[in-house]
């Protein structure tokens, strides 16, 4: 990654000249070591908070901290980074416009070509691409991916991303039992060093008590599968981080995480409680591919 050169020490004939230029230098020059944190953090603030945004999904920042959580997992704005299954492009409206200038950002949604899947990954799909074409002040360099593990389970050229991201998703896969396939492929297309930023509701149970959905999972898992999960594949556990950790939660409603907001799937009954619980409890992983 680069950056402006540090302004060069200068000589001056009077104190008054060299304080000024020096005030000058200062101003027009920064190193890595003290600004480039802070530039991270205000790209993506500016783009967690615009107005590409819709007003709901801006309001899901205070459970959701997505600045907090990108620099969690050490997001450079000149880095590969591919987001697995970006769903309603949640954290792709963050991801997209801070990588768009000097990083790739690739969107790993799911493969239309891939017959029999469930009817709404064509939509999305659909609806992905059609948010792309109608925005490309902010998604004109985005890369479309297509991952729909077991038939279509590549995520790109191995060792090709200096990370991979997921939110929410491993539940899923752990239910479809296709996680270790999802997780060696983050692993494959990282370089050497390359991190693997997992989010994921955090609780012990994974089957929803007394619910009428068909999924027949509560959307928790136990921190330590997921690790386990990781570690299995090759993975190294870097850190851990309570960025988005609720303590509220406590993650035994009828309709498992979705009884909770933003789906409120049980809408009026117990909507009142839900709300003031907000967001489920979340794991905030990172881990690193070995060098």
């Amino acid at each position: 990654m680069k950056y402006p050169l540090t302004g060069k020490r200068m000589l001056s004939i009077t104190a008054v000249l060299f304080s000024s230029l020096a005030l000058l230098a200062c101003s027009q020059s920064k190193t890595a070591e003290q600004f480039a944190p802070s530039d991270i953090e205000q790209a993506l603030s500016q783009a967690a908070k615009a107005n590409h945004r819709s007003e709901k999904n801006r309001a899901r920042n205070i459970y959701r901290h997505p600045v907090q959580t990108l620099i969690f997992f050490g997001l450079q704005n000149d880095m590969t980074v591919i987001e697995i299954s970006p769903g309603g492009l949640w954290y792709t409206e963050v991801l997209a416009p801070v990588l768009k200038d000097n990083g790739r950002f690739i969107a790993a949604g799911y493969d239309p070509s891939v017959e029999g899947q469930p009817s709404y990954r064509y939509t999305q799909t659909e609806a992905m691409l059609k948010r792309f074409a109608d925005d490309p002040a902010n998604y004109a360099n985005v890369e479309v991916g297509q991952f729909s593990p077991p038939q279509s389970a590549s995520l790109g050229p191995a060792a090709s991303a200096d990370m991979v991201v997921t939110f929410r998703n491993s539940h899923g896969w752990m239910r479809d039992g296709i996680a270790e396939q999802v997780y060696t492929a983050a692993f494959d297309v990282l370089k050497p060093g390359g991190i693997f930023g997992v989010v994921q509701h955090r609780g012990d149970n994974t089957l929803v008590p007394n619910a009428d959905s068909d999924r027949k999972i509560s959307g928790y898992l136990p921190e330590s599968a997921v690790i386990a999960m990781a570690e299995s594949v090759g993975f190294e556990l870097e850190a851990r981080s309570e960025i988005n950790a609720n303590p509220k939660d406590t993650k035994d409603h009828a309709a498992g995480v979705w009884s909770l907001p933003p789906v409120l799937r049980l809408k009026e009954v117990g909507q009142a409680k839900y709300l003031a619980i907000g967001e489920s409890d979340r794991m905030t992983l990172k881990f690193r591919k070995p060098e």
